[in-house]
């Protein structure tokens, strides 16, 4: 269900032509049992919201699916990063997949048998998302692994391009095979779609790179340290501030289409996968304009594009009472919605280094469905005390005010910073051997300066303070000799020995020239290393 194609963000500066990534066989088979996957899971999507409509098509609990389906996803992300960066990764997809299969047939056997009530609806959309959340912050990572690294981008263009495709499909074909087959058909071929990307992960023997020095994170650390990461990366809470923003509104038509498919334009179930696959189309179409729209209006403005844009399909999809209003309003919401995500994914992905981007992309989900979800229920509540096409203005109204409110936050759109681990931190010097899980650990650096450069000083090593903890620090501070002016004393402290030896493998280009910013404003010398350990009795 979830698959390389998920990364919808269509950034491709360089790197190699559209069609090199497809000259690697692992490529080309994992991308096109992915498509095949995704054109399944968008006929369930939509299935799944035109039966809510049937048993109940009170606005509130048709939205309910979007919210049951968008939750697990904010629930499990951050966990299942953190799975994703420590272990193998392969393993963790087959199993989810595996997982995700059977379920879906399970599903569809108890649609086929007419046992599905408004409840059961809700908790399978539950626990299907579910289990797609543990394994996207994998897919989102895998890439990497199917392609080398100068045909990285291209891949990433195809994998959105051929998640798109599916969105076109899909819904199409879910409510083609609803009218025909019955609304049991389109979940059964979702569940035989997914076994082809069970075969494939089967078949795919991943070339590893050299194994790591250091032993991998353990669990609840690794969540720790991910989280703590996020909080002292601003491109990353950047990214997260405006993605907030733009789904929390956004999510207000994915909510409420299957109702003005069936109320405002009187459709039947192709009527709705017609809709959601003119939304696909618009996305499609907006994924060959990216790259134009990105050169001329760089990541913030294509954001604000992207939002303004949304804002103009969400009062369409209010005023619709006829089909062409509606495609209208499905067209022009998908090409904002890509580039809006295209914009959001690649600020998150360029702000990560690598080894903690599964725990970084899962923080961005986190929001990204967070928002999702919440907005559902709230647009679902808000349709269900006035009306469809209200609940669609205020929406638009909410989309255009946080276009100013957001501005402040700004977006990286790649190539700004370099993530290279830089490897320049000496190892340190020991006089016995130390046990790994010995700490915590004091880390002084001791710096003297012209005073009178003490505000330019202090500056730069508050730069410099970030680094320290987002790479593992949970405790900083500077501070100066009283009898010595020149004199100054940054601290920091690590959780344990191992914590600090990952710390000399997580600091990057980037960071090495904020140190560099800092050596220059010393008067003397080169900063004085010491590292003390918690002192055990023997």
């Amino acid at each position: 269900m979830a698959t390389p194609a998920t990364r919808s963000d269509a950034h491709h500066p360089g790197g190699g032509s559209a069609l090199s990534p497809f000259r690697h066989r692992a490529f080309a088979v994992i991308w096109a049992a992915s498509v095949i996957s995704n054109v399944g899971t968008w006929m369930y999507a939509a299935a799944s919201g035109w039966l809510m409509t049937s048993l109940n098509p009170d606005p509130l609990i048709v939205s309910l699916v979007q919210v049951a389906s968008g939750l697990p996803m904010f629930l499990i992300a951050i966990p299942a990063g953190a799975l994703a960066d420590i272990v193998d990764r392969r393993r963790l997809l087959i199993a989810g997949e595996a997982a995700n299969t059977a379920i879906a047939a399970i599903f569809a056997a108890l649609v086929a048998f007419g046992l599905v009530t408004p409840l059961v609806l809700l908790l399978f959309a539950f626990l299907i998302a579910a289990f797609a959340g543990m394994t996207m912050p994998a897919w989102q990572s895998v890439t990497p692994s199917l392609v080398p690294k100068q045909d990285l981008q291209a891949a990433i263009a195809a994998n959105s391009i051929g998640f798109n495709i599916s969105r076109v499909i899909g819904p199409a074909l879910g409510g083609l095979f609803t009218s025909a087959f019955g609304i049991a058909a389109p979940f059964w071929v979702n569940a035989a779609a997914n076994l082809g990307i069970n075969g494939g992960l089967l078949w795919w023997r991943p070339h590893w790179r050299g194994g790591a020095r250091l032993p991998a994170e353990r669990f609840r650390r690794a969540i720790r340290t991910g989280l703590r990461h996020a909080r002292h990366n601003r491109h990353l809470r950047a990214t997260l501030f405006r993605s907030i923003g733009f789904f929390l509104f956004a999510s207000a038509y994915w909510a409420l289409l299957p109702l003005i498919a069936r109320n405002q334009i009187a459709g039947g179930p192709d009527v709705y996968g017609l809709l959601l696959g003119a939304i696909g189309a618009g996305a499609i179409a907006g994924t060959f304009a990216l790259p134009y729209a990105k050169a001329k209006l760089g990541a913030d403005r294509l954001v604000a594009a992207g939002t303004a844009g949304t804002a103009l399909a969400l009062v369409l999809f209010g005023l619709a009472r006829n089909l062409p209003t509606a495609l209208a309003a499905s067209l022009l919401a998908g090409a904002a919605w890509i580039a809006a995500l295209s914009a959001l994914n690649v600020s998150a992905q360029v702000a990560l280094p690598d080894w903690v981007r599964a725990r970084g992309l899962a923080i961005f989900m986190t929001a990204y469905f967070g928002a999702h979800t919440v907005g559902s229920a709230l647009w679902g509540q808000v349709a269900t005390l006035s009306s469809v096409p209200l609940a669609h203005f205020i929406a638009a109204a909410g989309a255009l005010l946080v276009i100013p409110l957001t501005s402040r936050w700004h977006l990286l759109g790649g190539g700004e910073i370099d993530l290279a681990p830089s490897l320049h931190w000496p190892a340190p010097i020991v006089s016995h051997d130390i046990e790994q899980d010995r700490g915590p650990v004091l880390v002084t650096v001791e710096y003297r300066i012209d005073p009178a450069k003490r505000q330019a000083f202090l500056a730069a090593l508050d730069r410099v303070s970030h680094e320290r903890r987002r790479d593992g620090a949970y405790r900083w501070g500077v501070f100066e000799d009283t009898a010595d002016p020149a004199r100054f004393v940054e601290t920091f402290l690590v959780e344990s020995w191992l914590e600090h030896l990952r710390q000399h493998e997580r600091v990057t280009n980037a960071d090495r020239v904020l140190e560099d910013e800092v050596r220059r404003l010393l008067c003397e010398g080169e900063p004085k290393v010491t590292h003390l350990v918690a002192a055990e009795p023997e």
